[in-house]
């Protein structure tokens, strides 16, 4: 499982390679999509999910204040031990 933790305020943006075919999962917090074209997608909060591979999605931000979390199962050539990423 890959966990990316956004502290308020933070930005990453999503490199489709890294993601596979995953679907991230918010379970802390929320997250919102900023699209390809650069104009803000929807607020994703917790327990909803969304494609991050092949969907024009190219970064995901955290609108508030607390931390936001989102999961998204590995594929199966990635490595199995679980995966933190931090971004301030």
């Amino acid at each position: 499982m890959r966990t990316l933790t956004l502290r308020g305020g933070a930005r990453v943006p999503v490199v489709a390679a890294q993601w596979c075919d995953a679907f991230g999962v918010v379970t802390r917090g929320r997250v919102q999509l900023e699209l390809r074209d650069g104009e803000p997608g929807p607020v994703l909060g917790r327990n909803a999910g969304s494609r991050l591979r092949g969907t024009g999605v190219r970064a995901l931000r955290n609108p508030g204040r607390r931390t936001a979390r989102v999961r998204a199962p590995r594929h199966p050539s990635q490595p199995a031990a679980p995966e933190r990423i931090q971004h301030a």
